[in-house]
């Protein structure tokens, strides 16, 4: 049964007339849960997004690390003592040189996130990416779908992440282990991860993001290659860009839409996917559309 199921939700994934909104939970459902953990991912799981979205770092160590940076953001993480960490220190604890025992140990749950009030907080840990895997495909009979982003750029390299080509390896090593490539889109706003990725794996599907102060255009000109999609800042987007980059050929999944108002625009928009911290808002949205 849940072979129908994935091969019914791509047809409609590449069938304009009968396109479903891929709901992609953004690092797990920030809205809800502490971004990148475990408990994130799992309710995004019991809400039945057709997407996980996630981000990856490495440790000293060589581990693939579900993490939004490579290093313990003051805003979500405190320290071994349960102090907060200051914005000026942050980068100090660099998980490129943390072995990931040691990472492993820093609570980035308890802490109030100042932008997410409903956030319900518990005490969290960076887990890996093959956990969140092992997870995700347990508990959705192997049907759920991933998007991972490769959080590298160029000032990054042998500081805060090993090269791209090492890092998109690392990545890779385990989407093919775990044999969910036929499933995951490899997003990054750093065109070297894109084009390494397509060197690598040149059948996994690639999604470039371009950030709210960068011209969609202008970057795609940038890659040697097409993309299978494109994600954009949401505000970048209105209808007639949309249908052209539509008609060129490339889905559109804008990032990170959280308001009612902007998740009904984006339907308006008739994007291909939503990347919400709110997932439940745009699955209570697409219910009641039906």
């Amino acid at each position: 049964m849940r072979y129908i199921w994935i091969l019914s939700f791509i047809l409609l994934y590449n069938c304009k007339s009968q396109k479903a909104m891929d709901i992609q939970g953004h690092r797990g459902c920030r809205g809800l849960h502490p971004e990148n953990s475990l408990p994130a991912f799992k309710k995004a799981l019991e809400l039945k997004v057709h997407t996980l979205e996630l981000d990856l770092a490495i440790s000293k160590d060589h581990k693939v690390v579900v993490s939004h940076e490579p290093f313990m953001n003051h805003e979500i993480a405190l320290d071994l003592f349960g102090n907060e960490i200051t914005p000026n220190l942050e980068k100090s604890f660099n998980l490129y040189q943390m072995p990931y025992d040691s990472i492993k140990l820093y609570d980035c749950g308890s802490k109030k996130h100042p932008r997410f009030p409903f956030q319900k907080n518990e005490k969290v840990y960076k887990p890996l990416l093959k956990e969140i895997i092992d997870l995700a495909e347990r508990e959705s009979e192997n049907t759920i779908f991933y998007n991972i982003e490769i959080k590298s750029m160029p000032e990054y390299d042998g500081i805060y992440s090993p090269s791209v080509k090492a890092f998109v390896k690392l990545v890779l090593d385990i989407v093919e282990t775990k044999g969910i490539s036929e499933r995951t889109i490899m997003q990054s706003f750093d065109m070297r991860a894109l084009e390494e990725t397509k060197l690598q794996n040149p059948q996994l599907q690639t999604a470039l993001l371009v950030d709210e102060n960068e011209f969609i255009d202008t970057k795609l000109q940038t890659l040697s290659y097409k993309p299978e999609i494109i994600s954009p800042y949401f505000k970048l987007l209105d209808k007639e860009t949309v249908l052209k980059l539509q008609n060129d050929g490339f889905k559109i999944i804008p990032w990170t839409v959280n308001e009612i108002d902007d998740i009904n625009l984006m339907y308006d928009l008739n994007v291909d996917g939503i990347i919400s911290d709110f997932p439940d808002r745009i699955i209570q949205l697409n219910i009641n559309k039906k």
